[in-house]
């Protein structure tokens, strides 16, 4: 495998991450998020200074989470009184003033970012299996949290936050623990990140970059593990095919949320699943 291949798998291992971070908030609990750069970003920031530090990666990888995921427990805590069109604005407000504060932060790096940023130390086949069993992992916990009670509690509070709060579901409490749990997998994916790129810019966690993520949670199936990591794969790879489609590629994102939500609402998984039990009646 060339360094192009070992590029484009990391590239895709860290979307793959950041949309399984989304779907736990947005696909899982209902909240729909247009700021998951920022955890991002945030993950990445402070693994970038701990990692200068001096400090192990594992530790690094933990940090980020941890960083991002006390943002997110804060936005989420912000947030509660808030829902739908309202809560979308408001993570979207948390995306912009993310950039503009880094931007104005000297010991962040200002406008220029961080560099010099070490080495992992893991070469280049170790830091490619690091990011797929990190990938393997984050599938594994939101696979066992959608089948968990936590999972039925977002479930009921994306469905009727009325109805979950006449069931005795503590609403609030599950919507914090989404944020807290999606914005950690954010976080993490920002420090690998920051371990794949050694340097990072303001730019690199800007509003389209949200939007990117998004649109793979939406295309793959709000909800849907599988259709998501497939979405991600495919929406990664999709501009290293043309030039044109890279030149194009957020028009493209955009294109798709709106042909999704129109004529495939939930999805690949949907159509999938709509395949399939055609194909069971026609065999019957």
């Amino acid at each position: 495998m060339g360094a192009y291949e070992l590029t484009l798998v990391a590239v895709v291992s860290i979307n793959v991450m950041l949309a399984l971070g989304l779907n736990l908030i947005t696909g899982f609990c209902g909240q729909v998020s247009l700021g998951h750069a920022a955890f991002f970003g945030t993950g990445a920031y402070a693994a970038a200074l701990m990692a200068a530090a001096g400090w192990p990666l594992p530790v690094v990888l933990v940090a980020g989470g941890v960083t991002a995921a006390v943002l997110g427990l804060l936005v989420g805590f912000t947030s509660l009184r808030v829902r739908e069109d309202f809560l979308a604005i408001t993570t979207m407000g948390v995306g912009f003033v993310f950039v503009g504060f880094v931007r104005k932060q000297g010991w962040l790096g200002a406008e220029m970012g961080l560099t010099n940023i070490p080495d992992h130390g893991l070469g280049d086949i170790g830091f490619i299996l690091m990011c797929l069993g990190l990938v393997a992992a984050m599938a594994a916990i939101s696979a066992h949290i959608k089948r968990s009670w936590l999972g039925f509690g977002f479930a009921a509070v994306a469905d009727d936050e009325a109805t979950a709060r006449t069931l005795g579901i503590n609403v609030p409490l599950y919507k914090l623990a989404a944020f807290v749990i999606g914005t950690f997998l954010a976080g993490v994916a920002g420090a690998v990140y920051v371990y794949f790129t050694r340097f990072i810019i303001p730019g690199a966690f800007g509003f389209t970059v949200s939007i990117s993520i998004l649109s793979m949670v939406i295309v793959g199936g709000v909800g849907s593990l599988w259709g998501v990591i497939v979405a991600a794969v495919l929406l990664t790879l999709l501009p290293e095919f043309s030039r044109v489609i890279n030149d194009y590629k957020l028009l493209l994102y955009g294109a798709l949320i709106v042909l999704t939500m129109r004529f495939a609402p939930d999805g690949l998984a949907g159509i999938v699943t709509s395949l399939s039990r055609r194909l069971r009646r026609s065999e019957t």
